[in-house]
């Protein structure tokens, strides 16, 4: 990864109050620069990038020069902090940093993070000083995401550290994915509700509570998506929702495109964003 730029590449658009993104996990198993295409045929707002161990998610030289030839930029980065990444960028902290640096280098505002997994010592005690100090010296938004309980032969087990919920946590800022909210048994827009300012960026998907991580279509799960969604927009939230879906089921041509077709006029038409004719 090379960091030489200080001044972020962002195209000239202007964005909706509340900007839609396209997460590139939503084009799984499709790379970035897909995600990218497709968001920009689609009409969507940005992207959110993943970092995974695809080369083309951890260099942000080649994410600028995707910028630049789709005119989209980028809204978000996730930093690579899920279990199936605990290879990518090394060490825990090594991870956060990296990412908003990537962020602060591409434009990107805000950068996704998951609460530390309970083995992760010397990492998950001072984990919400550490991810306030990074946000500083980038200059950036690091928004902690809500997970979920894991259950061993039906009992829980202590997967994560402090929490598994931010709520009564000492972040400053948050992101809300709704299927995991769905596993964890919780109402998506009370939960919200409770946040307050402190709500940064939404996954926009959604689940049922049967313990598996579905991050199903809007609509297909048991989550108050359209209603929380309205709640954002009446309330004058500032931060970003990115369309975080699973499109694997896709067998036919377009039957992928046609999925995140849909979702985006879901979020814009509960967002009470004008849609084109």
């Amino acid at each position: 990864m090379t960091l030489t730029s200080p001044k972020p590449v962002q195209p000239a658009v202007n964005l909706p109050t509340i900007p839609v993104a396209l997460s590139s996990s939503s084009v799984y198993p499709l790379s970035v620069h897909d995600t990218f295409a497709v968001a920009h045929d689609l009409g969507y707002d940005g992207v959110e990038v993943m970092v995974t161990g695809s080369q083309i998610s951890r260099n942000p030289d080649t994410v600028k020069g995707l910028i630049e030839r789709y005119q989209l930029p980028v809204l978000a980065i996730h930093a690579p902090t899920l279990l199936l990444t605990q290879q990518v960028w090394g060490k825990a902290w090594t991870k956060i940093e990296l990412s908003a640096a990537m962020a602060a280098e591409v434009g990107a505002r805000i950068v996704v993070a998951h609460p530390p997994f309970r083995w992760q010592t010397g990492y998950a005690e001072n984990f919400a000083e550490g991810v306030r100090r990074i946000a500083e010296d980038y200059g950036v938004i690091i928004a902690v995401e809500n997970m979920y309980p894991w259950r061993v032969r039906g009992r829980e087990t202590k997967a994560y550290l402090p929490h598994w919920n931010p709520l009564p946590e000492p972040y400053e800022h948050v992101t809300w994915d709704f299927s995991h909210a769905a596993i964890a048994g919780m109402d998506s827009y009370q939960e919200i509700r409770k946040l307050g300012s402190r709500l940064s960026h939404v996954h926009l998907t959604d689940g049922t509570p049967n313990g598996k991580d579905e991050h199903l279509l809007p609509g297909e799960g048991t989550q108050r998506c359209a209603e929380t969604l309205q709640y954002l927009s009446e309330t004058g939230y500032s931060g970003t929702v990115a369309i975080e879906v699973s499109t694997r089921r896709a067998k036919e041509p377009g039957e992928r495109e046609e999925m995140l077709r849909q979702t985006l006029e879901f979020a814009r038409v509960n967002l009470n964003q004008v849609l084109d004719e």
